[in-house]
């Protein structure tokens, strides 16, 4: 082959790839989702043990696939910003995701979550926070925290930072300025067992993170102690995409809800996120708790934008 002829091939081979790299990024990133080829990408906040959240929520896709044929690939995102990244990418990194509280709060205000489900745990669809210590600490209320170190879930945790960050500071704590560190553990089991180990003074969980780690610690409930539960908290759920298709998001709704009347469907989301039952529910269910963080002066719309 001559090299005008060799070059001339050359040039349509690049032509060619970039025609099919461009037609790839025109193309419809919804169409055909929840097949094999576009699978439903569901992210999960690390609120638990990694792996037992995965491997939860890959026995409910699998039981979605065998009775709706949809096709749904979990993943546990490395932190609660990370999954909210993944739901908020120019093209979505995740299709819709079990975000905690105010992580949801957060990704409704950039525009790319809405409410579908409500989880509810006992009968309730609101559940309450803890502070948590050691029972030899000599630490009895929250004004003796101050000086003291502190682990938390994670910055955009409700539960394990939100609102107790509130209730320090109607003590009179500013966490910022008052204690003797804040450590980021990851999630509510991290910080159960950090406190229990010693690693920080104080705690905050979800009540009762403390149970999932009684395994590996069996007298965790009597080395530490509970000195303040936080207000009510509407409960996490299951959120989509505004851009998901409301077909398949109507069948995926009622598929979920009936999950909960199998046994393996249920104790799958039991193992989870101690989900005991799901309620349809969208965005306006959490308005009462956006006036908490107003009445708190929490900037949240601003918060979205970092």
């Amino acid at each position: 082959m001559s090299k005008n002829r060799l070059f001339a091939f050359g040039a349509l081979l690049i032509i060619a790839a970039l025609a099919l790299t461009a037609c790839k990024a025109e193309a419809d990133p919804w169409e055909n989702i929840g097949t094999e080829e576009n699978p439903i990408i569901f992210v999960a906040v690390p609120s638990g043990e990694t792996e037992r959240v995965l491997a939860s929520f890959t026995t409910v896709a699998d039981l979605v696939y065998a009775d709706t044929g949809l096709v749904i690939e979990p993943f546990v995102a490395t932190s609660y910003a990370a999954a909210i990244e993944a739901m908020c990418a120019e093209v979505p990194q995740a299709h819709m995701g079990a975000l905690a509280t105010f992580s949801y709060i957060l990704a409704h205000e950039k525009g790319c979550a809405d409410a579908a489900l409500v989880s509810s745990r006992y009968g309730a669809a609101y559940y309450n926070g803890q502070f948590i210590v050691r029972t030899d600490s000599g630490i009895e209320t929250l004004a003796d925290l101050a000086g003291k170190t502190y682990c938390r879930v994670d910055e955009t945790s409700t539960s394990g930072w939100i609102i107790p960050e509130i209730q320090l500071k109607a003590a009179g704590i500013d966490p910022e300025v008052d204690l003797a560190g804040i450590v980021d553990a990851g999630s509510h089991d991290a910080v159960a067992a950090a406190v229990y180990n010693g690693d920080c003074d104080f705690g905050t969980t979800y009540v009762d993170a403390r149970s999932t780690v009684e395994e590996t610690y069996p007298d965790i409930m009597d080395v530490t102690k509970v000195i303040q539960l936080t207000a009510d908290i509407p409960n996490d759920g299951f959120q989509f995409h505004p851009d998901f298709p409301a077909d398949i998001k109507a069948t995926l709704v009622a598929e979920f809800l009936s999950l909960f009347e199998t046994e393996e469907g249920a104790a799958a989301m039991d193992e989870a996120y101690q989900y005991t039952g799901m309620e349809e529910h969208g965005d306006e269910f959490y308005d009462a708790f956006r006036q908490i963080l107003d009445a708190a002066g929490m900037d949240y719309s601003e918060l979205s934008q970092e």
